[in-house]
């Protein structure tokens, strides 16, 4: 994608606008102050929105063998169900930034949340997988034009509070990925016992998340006043993002953990279930892997900024992986606890991930740059985990194989990660 589409995302007329002069970048200047009104408006969207980036993932989870049965599923096409959200977030994050420049991101988050409710009510009536498959899509672009969206909203509306509102953001993601996984089955149970309104039931939550977007589309903030004449410019220093060893090195990372969380949200329900453990018991396991990022997501980010070297980190994230899969393969049963447990606290490298592309950039512009750069790269390389853990499970018949190659991809992980958390900038790696 163009370096311009990606320098440019808080410069859409709905949202407060930034001084362009000539050479620098929008992102680099401070944006129009926003209303008390629009702000408390913003944050509830910005939570509601939140909390539908992973209902439509791991309430399919929940219920991926009630799915598989209804819609007449192998176990390679139902892995292949569980690579969609990776291929889409890569496929329609690329579009994300020069959506918003066109439109605004509050114009497209407010289009996402709708896509979201869309796809999740048709999906479970589309009739036949096709159907299924392409509802789902519609879900989840609006998911991932959202996910990369919502950190520019944070940025251009709450400049002075980009710590706490993405804490805030954070959480609600974490809190609505746990809600999904545990509230999916007892839910469909009491709605008749079926798993197409199981599924539907989230679009409620969609629905919800678009009202307060659509109050911000209404608002249009007036433009600061012009620079002064004379006033002295800094050039930005041109990023060669794809030329940088720590770019490549957090893309990697990042597409190794969403690797594992896809994997998790698409599989960890049937590896308790085919071990013994009742559907409901596994909806809650799910919930509470998902639930641990919500204490850590507050935790991790802040003890990372105050280290130089992340790769500890990683590493002892990669060590809790390593050991919730151990488990997985010995006990899966006897332990299932403690290995939601442990998955959780490895699935945190996602907010290593992010907080580690947010200090590897001098600028505004380069960390926009470099989310962009690591999501849509690291997206791609996620996508034939899940696929090849359903195609494994099928032909061997059990867990013993998709487990190995879980761990197995934890080690390249962790590797990467201690590459990545070196103390440097893209901009020096010119």
């Amino acid at each position: 994608m163009a370096d311009d589409d990606l320098a440019t995302l808080g410069t859409a007329t709905e949202a407060p606008q930034t001084t362009a002069t000539p050479g620098g970048d929008p992102l680099d200047r401070a944006p129009a102050p926003v209303p008390s009104w629009l702000g408390a408006v913003l944050t509830v969207g910005l939570v509601l929105a939140a909390l539908n980036l992973r209902p439509a993932i791991t309430s399919l989870g929940a219920l991926m063998e009630e799915v598989r049965d209804g819609l007449g599923m192998s176990g390679t096409v139902a892995g292949l169900l569980t690579s969609v959200p990776a291929l889409c977030f890569a496929v329609f994050g690329v579009a994300a930034p020069r959506l918003a420049r066109r439109f605004g991101p509050g114009a497209i988050v407010c289009a996402g949340m709708a896509a979201i409710t869309i796809g999740v009510v048709v999906r479970p009536f589309a009739g036949g997988t096709a159907g299924f498959l392409a509802a789902s899509a519609l879900a989840l672009a609006g998911i991932a034009v959202s996910n990369i969206l919502l950190p520019v909203v944070i940025k251009t509306f709450f400049p002075d509070r980009v710590g706490s509102m993405t804490g805030l953001y954070s959480m609600a993601l974490a809190l609505g990925t746990s809600l999904a996984a545990a509230l999916t089955v007892p839910v469909t149970g009491a709605l008749g016992g079926g798993w197409q309104a199981g599924l539907a039931i989230w679009a409620v939550l969609g629905a919800l998340a678009v009202v307060p977007w659509l109050a911000v589309l209404r608002h249009r903030a007036p433009r600061p006043a012009p620079a002064v004449a004379g006033a002295p410019q800094q050039d930005a220093p041109a990023v060669r993002i794809s030329r940088s060893p720590t770019a490549w090195s957090l893309a990697v990372f990042f597409g190794l953990q969403a690797t594992a969380a896809y994997i998790t949200m698409g599989w960890l329900p049937q590896i308790f279930r085919d071990a013994g453990v009742p559907a409901g018991t596994a909806g809650v396991l799910l919930a509470i892997t998902m639930a641990m990022g919500i204490p850590l997501s507050f935790v991790l980010p802040r003890l990372a900024a105050r280290m130089r070297h992340q790769g500890p980190l990683a590493v002892l994230l990669g060590a809790c992986g390593l050991a919730g899969y151990a488990g997985l393969w010995l006990a899966p049963s006897a332990g299932a606890w403690g290995w939601a447990l442990l998955l959780g606290i490895s699935n945190c490298a996602f907010p290593l991930a992010l907080t580690m592309i947010g200090m590897r950039a001098r600028s505004a512009a380069g960390v926009v740059k470099l989310s962009a750069f690591a999501q849509c790269i690291g997206y791609l390389i996620s996508i034939p985990g899940p696929l090849l853990v359903g195609t494994l499970y099928q032909h061997s018949g059990g867990w013993g194989l998709p487990i190995a190659l879980m761990a197995g991809l934890m080690v390249p992980q962790i590797v990467m990660g201690v590459l990545a958390g070196r103390d440097r900038r893209i901009e020096d790696e010119r």
